[in-house]
């Protein structure tokens, strides 16, 4: 049988720190944080690394891909100190830690989790290349996007300018994916999924149906795939 990784207390722990955001509950609880949610995240990207590596040489698993739970409140209304979700992220190594930048991503929430790839909110040069890879070509943008594998897992989402790119023609045929701020593919997926005996295979399976997408995004870009 395949190794399980995340198990239904992973889910009971994020739930039942939602309900108890605060310092004195977490240090309560430290130990089942440790022992559900972050070890098991850490054998997880572990794991994954020799076959994300199959897939392309560029991405890295490690321990940076785990994110901190520890929420940044200084800038924030909200002064909840704990993220209420896991989240995982292989990004491209010419990227570094820029958490902006091509990837696959694991989402672990109770009711909320997902399997994302993609770019989310790229930086502003990198937003203009692939705003002009889509205009200047748009038959191979169609491709990537529409590619069987890909569409078949994932819905493409984001946000989106409410008018056109400054730039652009404003009836260029393409004009609505050159109004997208984000270029992400979303896949639902639910608890028994991911905490299931073969989600490590399941997981890879739908970062493979990725490739055409993240390909296309890594030659818009200028990195390697």
């Amino acid at each position: 049988m395949a190794d399980r990784y995340f198990t239904p207390a992973t889910f009971r722990f994020l739930k039942e720190l939602k309900e108890n955001n605060n310092r004195p509950w977490f240090q309560e609880n430290k130990g089942r944080y440790e022992k559900d949610l972050k070890e098991p995240a850490l054998r997880f990207i572990e794991d994954f690394d020799e076959k994300l590596r199959k897939i392309s040489p560029h991405f890295h698993a490690g321990r940076r891909s785990f994110f901190r739970i520890y929420r940044d409140t200084r800038f924030s209304k909200d002064k909840s100190p704990y993220k209420t979700h896991a989240g995982i992220q292989f990004r491209h190594a010419a990227c570094g830690s820029d958490v902006h930048a091509p990837g696959f991503y694991l989402h672990i929430e109770p009711g909320r989790s997902f399997v994302g790839c993609g770019i989310w909110r790229p930086d502003s040069k990198s937003l203009l290349k692939i705003r002009e890879a889509i205009a200047e070509d748009p038959a191979k943008w169609k491709r990537a996007k529409n590619a069987k594998r890909f569409r078949e897992t994932f819905d493409l989402e984001g946000d989106s300018l409410k008018t056109h790119p400054r730039g652009f023609d404003p009836g260029h045929p393409m004009i609505e994916d050159l109004r997208r701020k984000d270029f992400i593919g979303v896949m639902t997926v639910g608890q028994k999924t991911i905490t299931g005996p073969d989600f490590l295979g399941e997981f890879t399976a739908m970062c493979r149906a990725a490739v055409p997408f993240q390909k296309w995004l890594c030659e818009a870009v200028g990195v390697a795939w």
